[in-house]
């Protein structure tokens, strides 16, 4: 495996258009939102999708969703269990060892970190991963357009009348601007293995993060990538910190009713020494 050299800070600006970017099931699959009304898309629900993404690219991916899997195992804990190289490390108490062949084996294991605590299991093992997400937020306050729907035949069989498991809600967003922000820890990349070539991957997942992704509360082309802002730092702690880099993107809407990506106004300040790479989303 390669080496991960200097720290890297990512901000991604992602539209969307008449779609629900991430339900909240505490609230009947409504958008998120914070107090004030900003649309959120939590980190966790990011990094499901860039899982995905390096699932397609062919990547093994430990935490893989049930649809998706690529094997036979139904749970977490099976696929771990079914990994022999874990369980000769398991018997021998080698915690070092059992996080070394889980970062090796699995990539979303080496970049995000992962816990290995299952029932009947000799060791819990804790795994921090270099990548680090946040949830993101919308530029200005979303509004949420709701429908009722319903289903032309019950679920189960009813006495000559449709039953109440017919009618439903949809829920959706407009329109509005999302930013996602991260960056990519030099010392914990050097402690799971995370390379350079990783962080690449990384950077191609979150450019084409709603490829493959349609649903029907996200249709075709209802979510775009509209740009991914890269910075690699000179040195491996990082010139600055993640929060000053992160300040560099400014993004305004144009008008009090912005509905598409062109009616806001983006502007990137520099750091000297600092290299952006930027990059069209798909």
């Amino acid at each position: 495996m390669g080496v991960f050299t200097n720290k890297i800070d990512f901000e991604v600006l992602v539209m969307v258009k008449n779609a629900n970017p991430n339900g909240d099931p505490l609230n009947g699959n409504r958008p998120r939102e914070t107090y004030d009304g900003y649309g959120e898309i939590s980190d966790v629900c990011i990094k499901r999708k860039i899982r995905n993404r390096l699932q397609d690219m062919g990547e093994n991916i430990f935490v893989q969703s049930e649809d998706r899997a690529t094997d036979a195992y139904k749970s977490l804990a099976d696929r771990a269990k079914g990994n022999e190289a874990l369980q000769k490390a398991s018997k021998n108490k080698d915690n070092d060892a059992y996080a070394k062949v889980a970062c090796e084996t699995w990539m979303d294991v080496r970049s995000f970190g992962q816990v290995f605590a299952f029932k009947g299991e000799t060791l819990s093992v804790g795994v921090r991963g270099p990548v680090s997400v946040h949830s993101a937020f919308s530029v200005i306050p979303i509004s949420v357009d709701s429908m009722q729907i319903t289903k032309s035949v019950n679920s189960e069989a009813k006495k000559d009348k449709k039953s109440s498991d017919t009618m439903g809600m949809k829920h959706k967003v407009y329109s509005a601007l999302y930013v996602v922000k991260g960056s990519i820890n030099h010392q914990l990349a050097r402690k799971t293995g995370f390379s350079d070539e990783d962080a690449a991957k990384i950077k191609e997942a979150l450019r084409t993060l709603f490829v493959n992704d349609s649903s029907s509360a996200r249709p075709d082309g209802s979510m775009e990538v509209c740009k991914v802002y890269w910075w690699k730092h000179n040195c491996p702690m990082g010139q600055y910190s993640s929060a000053k880099v992160h300040r560099l993107v400014d993004v305004k809407p144009k008008s009090e009713d912005p509905k598409e990506y062109e009616d806001y106004e983006v502007n990137v300040g520099t750091l000297p020494g600092l290299e952006l790479e930027e990059l069209e989303g798909i």
